[in-house]
Formats: C-alpha cells, sequence, structure tokens
C-alpha cells in the first residue's frame, strides 16, 4: 500500500529512557518506519530520536531539518516542501508534544493552508501528566508558559495566577528553566496565600519523578525538595 505524504506530529520523551516502550505508543514506531525526513528542534536531538526507532534506511542517513522559536516564518514553506513533492516527514518537539508549549503551531498552521495531511500521534505531556497527578480541578485549566525572571514582575504574575484561579475557578500551570526553579518556588511561597494549593512536580516520567501538592501553609512547615537543575511544573489553585 502507497502511504499518502503527511506532516506526522510524534510524541518526545520527557526524559532520557533507557527504552521508550512504556511511554509512547507502538503506532509511533510504526509511524517513524515511514518517514523520509525529520523536523527537529536540533539536529543533536533529531537523531537521538530516531536512533530509538525502526526506520526505512540507517537513522544517520535520514535528513533532519531546524524548526524552533528562532526560525522565520517565511522559512516555513521550504521545511514543508518535500512534503508537498510527495515525502513523509515527522515533527518532533523537545517539549514532549508538538505544538503545546512549542512553536509548532506555525508550522501545522501553514501545512494545512497548502493543503497537507497533518497526523497526530497520542505521548506523554508534562502539563496533563502534573495536573493528573496534582488532585488539582481538570476541568478548568490554564497554561502560561514562562513566567518573567525578573523577581518583582514574577511576584506580580504569582498574584495575577492566583486572583486568576480564584475568580475563574482554573487551575493555573506554567513552566521554569531549572536554574530558576529554586527561586521561583521561593518566590511562590512568599506571594501565594495560605490557602492556595500549591503543586510542584519534577522529572516526570524518569525513576527520580516526585510531586507534592499541598496548601501553601503546609509548604511553609516543610523542606523544599531540591529542583537544582531539574525539569519542574508548577500548578495553583485557589479552590483545591
Amino acid at each position: 500500500m502507497t502511504l499518502k505524504p503527511a506532516l506526522l506530529l510524534l510524541p518526545n520523551l520527557l526524559g532520557d529512557h533507557r527504552h521508550h516502550e512504556p511511554f509512547l505508543p507502538s503506532g509511533v514506531d510504526k509511524a517513524v518506519g515511514t518517514l523520509d525526513g525529520l523536523i527537529a528542534e536540533s539536529e543533536t536531538e533529531g537523531r537521538r530520536y530516531l536512533k530509538r526507532f525502526e526506520t526505512k534506511k540507517p537513522a544517520a542517513e535520514i535528513p533532519i531539518a531546524l524548526f524552533n522559536e528562532h526560525t522565520p516564518d517565511d522559512h516555513i514553506d521550504f521545511l514543508l516542501e518535500p512534503i508537498v513533492a510527495g515525502e513523509r516527514w515527522g515533527y518532533v518537539s523537545d517539549a514532549g508534544l508538538p505544538c503545546i508549549a512549542d512553536p509548532g503551531a506555525k508550522l501545522v498552521r501553514r501545512a494545512r493552508e497548502r493543503g497537507v495531511i497533518v497526523q497526530a500521534f497520542v505521548g506523554p505531556s508534562a502539563i496533563l501528566l502534573a495536573l493528573m497527578l496534582s488532585g488539582l480541578p481538570g476541568q478548568r485549566f490554564a497554561f502560561h508558559g514562562y513566567l518573567d525572571k525578573e523577581p518583582d514582575k514574577r511576584k506580580r504574575q504569582i498574584r495575577q495566577l492566583s486572583e486568576a484561579s480564584r475568580k475563574e475557578e482554573a487551575t493555573q500551570i506554567f513552566i521554569e528553566a531549572p536554574y530558576r526553579n529554586k527561586h521561583t518556588l521561593e518566590s511562590l511561597l512568599e506571594t501565594l496565600p495560605d490557602s492556595v494549593y500549591l503543586c510542584v512536580g519534577w522529572d516526570l516520567t524518569l525513576p527520580t519523578q516526585g510531586l507534592l501538592s499541598q496548601k501553601v501553609e503546609i509548604w511553609k512547615k516543610s523542606p523544599l525538595p531540591n529542583l537544582d537543575k531539574k525539569p519542574a511544573i508548577f500548578l495553583i489553585s485557589s479552590t483545591g
């Protein structure tokens, strides 16, 4: 059977796992085996991804095109040209799922405008895993990406998130650069009311995974987790 040209949105792992099978569905293995090329944030990560799977030709010979937050918009059509010409290419994000906390939306939008078939595959998302594990309301939630790195602006944003959670009855979620985790957690505890629920998850899906979800008043009485250089995600809920 001849497969149609398409852009395949492929899930990635959230950590450096030895085996991908427990985290990615078998359909991903089959999809990667059909690829003529891969769009990735960096060649290093793209090659590492391909080497996990059986590919139609040696992984080192599969072309990799780069797409990240620095890619000019007028370069997107160039990335799609091989697919328009009849090939099947994948798009993989360092963030886990393409287009979630990732610039891939521009690529998908342009692909649809050009009539390219787009297929998506399920996989791990730190945002959804943390929400599932937190015990915080999941009926309504908002993801905000990164907070400001300047301390005063970050505290102002934290107050805004707390108020938004109270008014909208929605869990507020954001991530942080690993080297700022400690300062962000301290800002949260200094700024949030004691009655607010704060959840912090780190190293999700890794053997070192950890998650704490409790009121701020309890956080202040407890030893703080060591979040240094670990991928972490933060959730706030004023309604519990």
